[in-house]
């Protein structure tokens, strides 16, 4: 791969190619997010609800519209764990072009089905990410397919700096722009345009801690490579940049922050419930840095880029579930139950009458130290805060038939 910079000129040529092809998103701000960051101000670029759900379109578009004839008809191959697969998918589909998908076995079957419905054929080979490159490269050898690399390319990058084309206009104060980073493409083309406009606005990239490649390689000026990643945010578990992505992201990123998974699982609840918007852990990296005490936004002026929207409902029920645990409005108690299953009115009248939702009655499996003439029962407890949720398990132990074994709370 060429270690070329690009340029805002490169970036605008790629909005004047993909523009009647992609969606320009909408910025929305958000008093909420700026009140808990201590922002003066935060927009939400929201690229979740980009065609494919995610931004990646942009780059893949724009890489396969400047394929030569003769390239058009030997077909793409592309590998991904993610967005860049449906990127490709539709990029392919809305040139005629044949694609292929190379997935690893860890990809969501939710992920591989929406690529298969833009008419890509898709091969699921190797149990991590690094097999499938391997084998689409392998393969592209062999067929003469072009391989569309998902962020290593000038043309990727080009494309996916087009968002930040569409944040000057939609956001001209902005300071400080936060970008989750997996390969870097998208924040060194966002980064490239907005430097270009103000060498004084601030790119802070997002890392999830399992997955902290970019941080030590900006700072130690040379490419670190991860020997494994630990991440729920798949969309971002990238080991490394590469050439490409580095040699933009050195000159534009200032800095790189790290976010728990548990960080990400709170900014994904905080995105449904405040902003009304489903983003993936990818897409919400950004947001968790910007509620971290790591950031420091004081009264700026602060773009949140909500990069991807593709999520898995019940692994998004999960992730939810485990955000309001961390902000302690959600709690799982083991209750020692007699008379059931008849005690299960009194269970549930009790819960709504201390003002509270029941997400969890279920019978639990025994354990040796439950009590022998008691049925063992699981609750889940959605409620305002952890002095409310002690309330109403109090109120549970009050009954007559039913006693508190474990509570779930600190």
């Amino acid at each position: 791969m060429s270690d070329r910079r690009i340029s805002r000129e490169d970036v605008e040529a790629a909005r004047d190619r993909i523009g009647d092809v992609v969606h320009r998103t909408p910025l929305d701000t958000s008093r909420t997010f700026a009140e808990l960051s201590g922002a003066a101000s935060v927009g939400l670029k929201l690229e979740n609800v980009q065609r494919a759900g995610s931004f990646k379109i942009r780059g893949a578009y724009n890489r396969m519209a400047q394929l030569s004839e003769r390239e058009r008809e030997a077909g793409v191959i592309a590998s991904s764990a993610g967005n860049h697969a449906q990127g490709v998918a539709l990029a392919g589909d809305l040139l005629g072009i044949e694609t292929t998908i190379v997935v690893p076995e860890v990809t969501p079957a939710a992920k591989i089905e929406a690529t298969r419905g833009y008419g890509a054929e898709v091969i699921v080979e190797g149990e991590i990410y690094e097999r499938s490159y391997e084998y689409a490269l392998e393969r592209a050898e062999e067929t003469g397919e072009t391989f569309v690399h998902p962020f290593d390319d000038e043309a990727i990058i080009a494309g996916q700096g087009t968002v930040g084309l569409e944040l000057l206009e939609q956001y001209p104060e902005l300071d400080t722009v936060l970008v989750a980073i997996g390969g870097g493409g998208l924040i060194s083309g966002i980064g490239t345009v907005l430097k270009a406009a103000d060498p004084d606005v601030r790119v802070i990239g997002v890392q999830p801690e399992g997955a902290l490649h970019a941080k030590p390689a900006l700072e130690n000026d040379h490419i670190h490579e991860l020997a494994d990643v630990d991440t729920v945010a798949e969309g971002i578990a990238d080991t490394r940049m590469l050439e490409t992505t580095f040699a933009n992201a050195r000159e534009v990123v200032d800095d790189v922050v790290g976010v728990t998974d548990r960080e990400l699982a709170t900014a994904v609840t905080l995105l449904a419930e405040r902003a009304k918007t489903v983003a993936e852990t990818a897409g919400a990296a950004p947001l968790a840095a910007a509620l971290s005490e790591e950031t420091d936004l004081e009264d700026e002026d602060v773009a949140i880029v909500v990069s991807g929207g593709n999520v898995n409902l019940s692994e998004h029920a999960e992730l939810t579930r485990t955000g309001l645990g961390e902000l302690g409005r959600y709690a799982e108690a083991r209750l020692a139950v007699a008379g059931w299953p008849t005690t299960v009115g009194d269970l549930v009248e009790t819960v709504e009458a201390e003002g509270a939702a029941l997400d969890v009655l279920e019978r639990a499996r025994r354990g040796p130290d439950d009590h022998p003439n008691r049925v063992p029962v699981t609750v889940g407890l959605e409620g305002s805060g952890p002095q409310h949720l002690r309330g109403v398990l109090e109120s549970l132990g009050e009954l007559e038939d039913v006693s508190v074994v474990e509570r779930g709370l600190e």
